[in-house]
């Protein structure tokens, strides 16, 4: 393999990297050469695969600030570096904020914005001390640049995510580049919980500009570029992907449809 997407004799780590987007992520990287660790609370029945390799799993809670320590630890001790980090752990149920115990709240903004600080300090530790530097990814969201009803803080953490972005990247430039993504509406095997069933994930589909939901090989092929060489004067960018975004609520109401 060779070219901009040849991660051969790169180390990856992906929060988070055994289902859904992070699974996505994890394969696209394991597909490109890379070697590629994946943490999580628990193993799960089969770890992501590709190009002939299989991640490495590491049990960490990304919450406990030790625990992601050692995380990154087990990395370098595996490989000898640390080239990428995507911090995509994180997510939230649908609760109203009028009712979210405060407990509840913490938990959330803890998963979804202070684990990724944490993440992003201990990979910082190891690339500012390697000649090729490092990338950081946050897997941010949508809900963090427009309301979020029902996923309050959680739209709230992924706001300060990307804020958090921009900042490191001035502190860790130029040996360490940090970029974002904001990921839409992706179907993965837990998009019944938020559309409902096939027919409601399609009636959402229609809403989308390109008429389908994003995938987790769309994030992946995201996270790709801003790991490699063609993105090595980004830093502190957020990268939308949301298929051209959501149908402004008055064009329906108005019943005035795109070119129809």
């Amino acid at each position: 393999m060779s070219g901009p997407f040849d991660f051969s004799a790169k180390a990856v780590l992906i929060t988070g990297g055994s289902r859904g987007i992070g699974r996505g992520i994890a394969e696209a990287f394991l597909d490109a050469g890379a070697d590629v660790a994946v943490s999580g609370r628990k193993e799960p029945d089969e770890l992501p695969s590709g190009g002939g390799k299989r991640a490495l799993f590491i049990g960490a809670d990304v919450r406990d600030p030790k625990q992601v320590e050692a995380m990154i630890d087990k990395v370098v001790q595996r490989w000898g570096r640390l080239d990428v980090l995507v911090n995509n752990a994180g997510g939230a149920p649908f609760t109203e904020a009028a009712t979210a115990s405060p407990r509840f709240s913490e938990k959330v903004i803890q998963l979804n914005l202070i684990a990724a600080l944490h993440g992003a300090q201990q990979a910082n530790r190891v690339m500012q001390g390697q000649d090729t530097g490092g990338v950081i990814i946050n897997v941010a969201s949508v809900s963090g640049v427009r309301p979020s009803p029902g996923t309050a803080a959680y739209g709230a953490a992924k706001a300060g995510l990307i804020n958090l972005t921009g900042s490191l990247a001035i502190e860790w430039g130029p040996k360490v580049r940090v970029n974002a993504v904001s990921p839409g509406m992706i179907k993965t095997e837990q998009a019944h919980l938020h559309y409902g069933d096939a027919a409601g994930i399609a009636r959402v589909a229609d809403t989308v500009p390109l008429k389908r939901l994003g995938t987790p090989e769309d994030v992946a092929g995201a996270c790709l570029y801003l790991a490699s060489p063609l993105a090595s004067y980004v830093s502190g960018a957020n990268l939308v992907l949301h298929g051209g975004g959501e149908t402004p609520a008055f064009l329906t109401a108005a019943n005035i449809h795109r070119g129809e």
